[in-house]
């Protein structure tokens, strides 16, 4: 008998898009950011065709964006975790702290983040963070 911790390694969407926990390789890593910016992209469509002002894409702030729905905060926030628990999966399939994924928030490096987490191979053998991608150690 050993006294490793047992692994989850078949969690779910639902770990996927909102648990910092774990590891997630790369395939479905783009496939959650797809998702992501379909939500970003649904919702920027529904505000601009609901908008009685004539706006060019030069001319428009967040701000109206965000004041417009009073339900838009809360997507953005919820669509900032989702991006946040999917780079941190990411990193420590890398077999870094999830910590780095602070620089998501920084402007300019936040796409180059995604960019090289998304496509920078994950450790093939276990780590602290989880037995295989797309897994996490469960606690005994």
């Amino acid at each position: 008998m050993t006294n490793a911790p047992s692994a989850n390694i078949s969690p779910g969407p639902v770990w996927a898009l909102f648990s910092p926990i774990g590891r997630i390789g790369r395939e479905p890593y783009w496939l959650c950011f797809a998702l992501v910016w379909v939500v970003i992209a649904i919702s920027v469509n529904m505000w601009w065709s609901s908008t009685e002002i004539d706006f060019t894409a030069e001319t428009v702030a967040i701000s109206q964006f965000m004041e417009s729905n009073p339900l838009f905060p809360i997507l953005f926030f919820v669509l900032q975790w989702i991006e946040l628990a999917l780079v941190i999966k990411r990193l420590q399939d890398m077999g870094f702290s999830g910590f780095w994924a602070l620089l998501i928030f920084v402007p300019g490096l936040n796409i180059l983040m995604v960019l090289i987490v998304g496509f920078t191979p994950g450790v093939a053998e276990p780590n602290k963070h989880g037995p295989l991608p797309n897994s996490y150690w469960r606690k005994s």
